[in-house]
């Protein structure tokens, strides 16, 4: 039903495919490793960087970064925290999730990915925000690319993967929050950088605007960013808009306090979604007239301006009417 923009497409569609959980491993305080493996037939390419769609038994579906080493492609090998706000995801996956159970993965996509040049990288991660960042790490380290990585976490025993990230940086800060008394100078890491280093950052919301603070000035192509959790942007507009379908030739009303997603529901239009708080880019669209109020957590700053694509499960329109590509 969607089509996303070209230089942000999924790194592979797959139809929902059943996959059993192989083993759970510890790896640091509140936080498990999961291997899933796929019930019958294979597993989706994927590059460094992507998260797959799990629904889960209980009928959740969440958005967990993949952490496979190079060269496992036979398995998802996914990274969770048991987050003490859980609304039925990472509860569940440590409180019930046991060998053997059946789940379903529906999508794997990549909107983190290793920009493909040889210029130096530096990979920043805060607490979970490790799982799509030691995937990186790894991948640079086997294709012979140096890579500095610099991890921070509130406590010691927060850390995951160390051995692993040791193993692949050409060098590994660690910054551990009550060891230091402070949390990690973002501003004093990205400023050291080179003009030609491609920045990458995943972690918690301050860090990560921090970060898009200090990398503000260098060129958009080389600062690289993920969010675990949504943006709550504040709203341009708020009033109902006209959203028109340029390839169904169906025009709807999207309501002042319902998304272009619910819009369509109403209407018995599928559109594809997962996450539904602008953060996975399940549901992104190419949109082909009018200005959209971009309120997702994905799409940078230049990509918000030229507005070729939008997350039709949180963004709206500026004006009273807009076209997308469906």
């Amino acid at each position: 039903m969607t089509t996303a923009a070209p230089d942000r497409a999924t790194e592979a569609s797959i139809s929902p495919s059943p996959f059993y959980v192989h083993g759970i491993t510890f790896e640091a305080r509140d936080v498990l490793v999961f291997d899933l493996r796929p019930a019958g037939g294979s597993v989706a390419a994927f590059e460094p960087g992507a998260h797959i769609d799990v629904e889960l038994p209980n009928g959740v579906m969440r958005q967990y970064s993949l952490v496979n080493e190079p060269g496992v492609h036979d398995r998802y090998l996914i990274c969770v925290k048991h987050d003490p706000k859980s609304r039925g995801g990472s509860r569940f996956m440590h409180e019930q999730l046991r060998a053997g159970a059946k789940i379903v993965v529906r999508a794997v996509r990549n909107n983190f990915r290793l920009a493909s040049d040889p210029a130096p990288a530096l990979l920043i991660a805060g607490g979970i925000g490790v799982t799509p960042i030691v995937a990186m790490a790894e991948h640079l380290a086997a294709a012979g690319r140096p890579a500095e990585v610099v991890y921070a976490a509130r406590s010691r025993h927060d850390l995951a993967f160390l051995g692993r990230l040791d193993a692949a940086a050409s060098r590994l800060t660690v910054h551990v929050d009550d060891e230091a008394g402070t949390v990690l100078d973002v501003d004093a890491i990205v400023s050291a950088a080179t003009d030609d280093t491609h920045l990458y950052c995943c972690g918690p919301g301050p860090m990560l605007d921090a970060f898009l603070t200090s990398a503000a000035r260098r060129p958009p192509h080389c600062v690289h960013f993920e969010r675990f959790v949504p943006v709550v942007a504040p709203a341009l507009t708020g009033g109902a808009f006209t959203v028109e379908l340029a390839r169904s030739g169906r025009s709807l009303p999207v309501a002042e306090h319902e998304s272009i997603l619910q819009a369509l529901r109403a209407a018995g239009i599928s559109a594809a979604s997962s996450c539904e708080e602008g953060i996975c880019g399940t549901c992104e669209v190419r949109v082909l007239a009018g200005t959209p109020d971009h309120r997702d957590g994905i799409l940078s700053a230049a990509e918000r301006q030229a507005s070729r694509s939008m997350m039709i499960c949180c963004s709206r329109s500026i004006g009273e009417r807009l076209v997308l590509d469906m």
